[in-house]
């Protein structure tokens, strides 16, 4: 049978299972990741995640390893963040919802231990099928960072694209995914993100996304600005298609993106992650409907959740990712 013209994914993280945080090991680790796909395939997801279980840090449960997971494997970045390191930081305004950098830059940087494809070969050994790989955008690690080393924030975004880009290029996934939070409330960097997180995408062999959102940091909206803002940076990307933030957000950032380059496959986020309201298979298709009514028929290529799952209960996730497939069934009267 051919695919659905609309496709259900998920975005990335999962809830980590308890028994896994009870015992984590390289064992029980494979074995949650089995579980997860397991659950998003059977709830009729056509290209599931690995949930990001690997990169869950206790010490950093508001980013879940979204951030500390990369920079603290770098070369040339240093985790131990001292007094004058962090008044510092602590004067980057943009960055006021973090108490501390993730870490400072002291000298060129390099993969350091970062592996990737070593991760991204675990979770292939038991995908069962497809699936989406995620790594974290440039722009939005270059963000955390206080940079002692570069002083020049082009070039220490750039950087951190070629070190990412050195180990896209040996994934073993069908589709890359680059997400960026931060860029959203800052439209004004588009053109130097778009560049670096591009030079990521070009590295990669497959299909390409990249997801957008205004934050999810605790379950709350971290950045403000709009998707009509955003469009030039859109546009300016070699993606296949997008990640986008919707459900969470005003209809007419919506009509925004009837502006997008055709070339580019628009996904829209239909289950909304900062409650735990189970949305109905209706709701989901209405939201569907309201979409293509504005952006015409097979415009649409692509319905997720807004974000990640990662702050939800497994209960809830796994019932908001079975409404995503049941609703887009139910519209395209599969």
């Amino acid at each position: 049978m051919s695919a659905p013209r609309i496709q259900v994914s998920t975005v990335g993280s999962y809830p980590v299972p308890d028994w896994l945080a009870t015992c984590p090991n390289e064992q029980t680790l494979t074995d949650a990741t089995r579980v997860i796909f397991a659950t998003q395939r059977d709830a009729g997801v056509d290209l599931p995640t690995d949930g990001e279980l690997y990169r869950f840090d206790v010490n950093h449960p508001d980013t879940n390893g979204m951030i500390e997971y990369f920079t603290g494997k770098f070369d040339g970045v240093d985790s131990r963040v001292g007094r004058a390191d962090l008044e510092s930081f602590r004067a980057k305004s943009e960055m006021g919802f973090r108490a501390k950098p993730a870490g400072i830059v002291r000298s060129e940087l390099g993969e350091g231990v970062l592996n990737l494809p070593d991760d991204c070969e675990r979770a292939s050994s038991v995908s069962g099928g497809p699936f989406k790989f995620t790594l974290t955008s440039p722009y939005m690690l270059a963000r955390t960072l206080l940079d002692l080393h570069y002083r020049d924030f082009e070039k220490l975004t750039l950087a951190i694209a070629e070190t990412l880009a050195k180990q896209a290029k040996s994934l073993s996934c069908a589709c890359l995914q680059v997400d960026e939070a931060n860029v959203p409330g800052n439209h004004e960097d588009g053109p130097l993100a778009a560049e670096a997180i591009n030079r990521v995408l070009d590295a990669f062999e497959g299909e390409k996304a990249v997801h957008l959102c205004f934050g999810n940091y605790g379950g709350q909206t971290i950045q403000s600005g709009t998707w009509e803002a955003l469009l030039a940076f859109l546009n300016a990307l070699r993606a296949d298609h997008l990640v986008l933030e919707l459900a969470h957000r005003p209809n007419e950032d919506l009509e925004a993106l009837a502006q997008v380059d055709e070339r580019i496959a628009i996904g829209i986020g239909v289950i909304d992650v900062k409650v735990n309201q189970i949305e109905t298979a209706d709701e989901v298709a209405r939201s569907l409907e309201q979409a293509e009514a504005k952006l015409g028929e097979g415009r649409i290529r692509w319905i997720h959740p807004d974000c990640g799952f990662w702050m939800l209960k497994r209960s809830v996730a796994d019932r908001k990712i079975a409404a995503i497939a049941a609703g887009r069934d139910l519209y395209l009267g599969l």
